[in-house]
C-alpha cells in the first residue's frame, strides 16, 4: 500500500504560514479559518454550503458551541464526566493534579507515569518508564511550556479556549505483554460509530487504520496529520473489547454531531482515552479523497448557534 505524503512546501508557503501564525490573535476565528484552510488544503473553505468532512468540522467550530464541549476535551473534568455516563471502571486512574510544575512532588509518584498538561495536545507531556532516569528539571521546563501554550489559537478548536489549565499525572498503563498499546479511536457521527480508527507502532514507525463497525479493513481510508504515519501492512485482530468500545462510545458520542472517543484494549478490558470534535484540527486527508465527501454527508449540521 501507497501511504499518502504530504507535499514539501516552498519557501513562500512556509513564509505565509508563519505569518499566519504571527497575526494570528488579531484574527477572526472565521477569517482565520478561511486562511489557514486555503494554506493548508489548497482549496477555499465553503462554509455557506460545506459538504466534506473537512469542511463541515470548520463549521462545528464556528457555529456548533456547546458548553458542555469544554468539560469533555479538559483532561481533568472529562474524567468524572465519562464515569458519569459509563462508569469508573473505564477511567485510568489520576495520580495527582496541580495549576503549577513546581508543586509537584515527583518522589511521591510511582517509578512509571504518564504526565501531561490537561488543555492541549502533546506539549508538554512525558511519559515516565524509569523514574530513577527522568531529568527533573527539563520536565518541569516542557510542562510550563505546556501550560503557557494557547492551544486554541492554533486551530481555533474553541472547546480548548477556557480550559482552566492544569498539569496532570496518571497511571502509566501496560498490557501483560508490556507492547505497545495500540489506540481505537471511534469516528462517530450524529451519535453513531461508524469507523474505528487504528493507531499502532506510534513511538517507532507510526501506522494509521481504519476499520467499520464489523471489523472489516477499509483499504486506503487515511487521514494522516503528517507524512510520519501511513498504513501497516497487516490486518489487526479485533480487539477482546471492541463492543464494548463501540457501545461506550455511542453512549458518550450522543446528541452531538461528530465526535471521536478514544479508548484503549488492555488485556481485554476496555479504557477511556479522550474526546475530540475536530480530528487534525479539520485538516487532514483522505485516500481515496472520494471518502472526504462520503464522510461529509454523515454529519448532519445543527441550526447556527
Amino acid at each position: 500500500m501507497i501511504p499518502i505524503k504530504i507535499p514539501k512546501t516552498n519557501l513562500l508557503h512556509r513564509a505565509y504560514g508563519k505569518m499566519l501564525h504571527i497575526f494570528s490573535p488579531y484574527l477572526s476565528d472565521e477569517l482565520y479559518l478561511k486562511l489557514l484552510f486555503r494554506h493548508r488544503m489548497g482549496c477555499q473553505l465553503n462554509l455557506d454550503n460545506p459538504k466534506t468532512f473537512n469542511e463541515k468540522l470548520q463549521w462545528l467550530k464556528l457555529y456548533n458551541r456547546n458548553p458542555l464541549y469544554t468539560v469533555m476535551v479538559d483532561k481533568v473534568k472529562a474524567k468524572e464526566y465519562v464515569a458519569s455516563k459509563i462508569g469508573e471502571q473505564y477511567i485510568i486512574p489520576t495520580l495527582g493534579v496541580w495549576e503549577n510544575a513546581d508543586d509537584i512532588d515527583f518522589d511521591s509518584l510511582p517509578s512509571r507515569f504518564v504526565i501531561k498538561c490537561n488543555h492541549n495536545s502533546g506539549k508538554g507531556m512525558y511519559i515516565c518508564k524509569d523514574r530513577s532516569k527522568m531529568n527533573v528539571e527539563e520536565i518541569r521546563n516542557g510542562l510550563r511550556k505546556g501550560l503557557r501554550e494557547n492551544y486554541y489559537l492554533h486551530g481555533r478548536e474553541w472547546p480548548y479556549k477556557d480550559v482552566p489549565r492544569r498539569i496532570i499525572a496518571e497511571q502509566y498503563m501496560e498490557s501483560e505483554d508490556r507492547k505497545e498499546l495500540q489506540d481505537y479511536k471511534f469516528f462517530c457521527f450524529n451519535g453513531e460509530p461508524r469507523l474505528c480508527q487504528v493507531i499502532s507502532d506510534r513511538s517507532t514507525d507510526g501506522k494509521i487504520d481504519f476499520y467499520d463497525m464489523q471489523w472489516n479493513r477499509i483499504i486506503g481510508l487515511l487521514e494522516p496529520c503528517n507524512d510520519v504515519f501511513h498504513n501497516s501492512d497487516v490486518d489487526f485482530p479485533c480487539p477482546i473489547s471492541f463492543n464494548e468500545m463501540k457501545r461506550c462510545a455511542h453512549i458518550l458520542a450522543e446528541g452531538m454531531p461528530f465526535s471521536r472517543i478514544d479508548f484503549y484494549d488492555i488485556d481485554g478490558k476496555a479504557f477511556f482515552g479522550e474526546i475530540t470534535f475536530f480530528p487534525t484540527s479539520g485538516l487532514g486527508m483522505f485516500s481515496p479523497e472520494s471518502w472526504s465527501e462520503k464522510t461529509g454527508n454523515w454529519i448532519t449540521l445543527p441550526i447556527k448557534q
